[in-house]
């Protein structure tokens, strides 16, 4: 399977029902994410502490999904309990690194 994801842009990937998803931490994703979420800086922090909700973590996977307008959210959800919490954890790495460090 070939990743279309690309690192140099903050991009990571996700396997949502059988399709692979770019996940694009845009300004307007992580804008939208916030209003759901709560601050960024506080999803973070919970992260960095374990305390993370899934629905949280489906949440940001759905708001930076690069055509989530042609992904149902549930189906994202889906997928990050077919990945388990440890297979999750790449994907959520990456958006927090760019959340936190930006692009370098």
């Amino acid at each position: 399977m070939i990743d279309p994801a690309n690192p140099e842009r903050g991009e990571t990937a996700l396997v949502v029902a059988g399709q692979v998803r770019v996940l694009r931490p845009t300004f307007s994703a992580l804008v939208a994410a916030e209003e759901e979420l709560g601050p960024l800086f506080a999803l973070v922090e919970r992260a960095s502490e374990g305390q993370l909700r899934l629905a949280e973590i489906a949440g940001l996977f759905w708001h930076c999904c690069a055509e989530r307008e042609r992904v149902p959210r549930e189906a994202v959800g889906e997928a990050v309990m077919a990945l388990g919490l440890a297979g999750a954890s790449a994907p959520l790495r990456e958006l927090l690194k760019q959340i936190l460090q930006g692009r370098t």
